[in-house]
C-alpha cells in the first residue's frame, strides 16, 4: 500500500465521527413549546376595562308642586333663621330649617295651587297644627329605609285622601292654604316640604341644634 492511499484512508476514518454527530443533530425532533406550569408565575399586560361603571341608583321623589325646585328661593334645608335673621319678614321662628320651602308667585295667590304625593305610600296624618295650619304626613321608603314626608301649609278641608289611604306618586292630595290666614297659621302661601328619617311622625319645621338635622334628609337630593 503506498503512502498516498494511506493518507486518504486516514482522513476518511477521522471524518466518520464528525459525520455521525452531524446526522444525529439533523434528525433530532424540533423542540415543543410547553404551556407554563400552574405553579409557574407568568407575566402579562393587564387588561383595562372600557365598560362604564354601574351607577348606584337612588330612589327619587316626584315634585310635590308644579315648577318644583325652581321655587326654592328663600328657605333651604338647614338654613338658620330668627326674627332678626331671615329671608322672610316678618319671621316668627328661630332654628335650623328641617325642610325646604316651595314659594308661590303673585298670580297664584287667588287660585288653587295643587299639591301632589311625592312617592308611593300611605297617608299617616292630616290635621291642623300650630305653625302650619293644615299639615299632612305620608309614609315613604328611600334608599331602603322608612321615612315620613311632611306637607305643610295646606288647606285642611282640601286634603282628599283619608288617614290610612294608599297614595300614588303624583296623585293630587290637596291645595295650598290661603296666605296669611288660619289655613296657613298666618304664614305666606307656600309649601313646607320635609323628610324625617324613620317611621315615627315628627312635623317639626325647625330644630334648635344643627346636629339635630341628622334626623332629617335634604329633599333636594331626592327630587327629580
Amino acid at each position: 500500500m503506498n503512502i498516498s492511499f494511506k493518507l486518504k484512508f486516514s482522513v476518511i476514518i477521522l471524518a466518520l465521527p464528525l459525520l455521525a454527530v452531524s446526522c444525529a443533530k439533523s434528525s433530532a425532533p424540533a423542540p415543543v413549546n410547553k404551556p407554563p406550569s400552574l405553579n409557574q408565575t407568568t407575566t402579562s399586560t393587564p387588561r383595562v376595562s372600557t365598560a362604564s361603571p354601574v351607577a348606584s341608583t337612588t330612589p327619587q321623589l316626584s315634585e310635590p308642586i308644579t315648577g318644583g325646585l325652581a321655587r326654592v328661593t328663600k328657605k333651604t334645608f338647614g338654613l338658620y333663621v330668627s326674627p332678626g335673621h331671615s329671608p322672610i319678614s316678618p319671621e316668627k321662628f328661630t332654628g335650623f330649617h328641617t325642610g325646604i320651602d316651595f314659594e308661590t308667585n303673585p298670580s297664584e295667590q287667588n287660585s288653587d295651587v295643587p299639591i301632589y304625593a311625592a312617592c308611593n305610600g300611605k297617608l299617616l296624618l292630616k290635621k291642623y297644627a300650630s305653625g302650619y295650619g293644615g299639615v299632612a304626613v305620608e309614609s315613604c321608603v328611600l334608599d331602603g329605609q322608612d321615612v315620613t314626608i311632611i306637607y305643610g301649609h295646606l288647606r285642611l278641608s282640601s286634603i282628599i285622601p283619608n288617614t290610612g289611604d294608599s297614595l300614588t306618586s303624583g296623585q293630587k292630595i290637596a291645595v295650598l292654604g290661603t296666605g296669611y290666614s288660619s289655613e296657613t297659621d298666618g304664614e305666606r302661601r307656600h309649601l313646607h316640604f320635609g323628610i324625617h328619617k324613620g317611621s315615627a311622625i315628627n312635623i317639626l319645621g325647625y330644630v334648635q341644634k344643627q346636629t339635630d338635622l341628622s334626623g332629617w334628609l335634604n329633599p333636594t337630593g331626592y327630587l327629580q
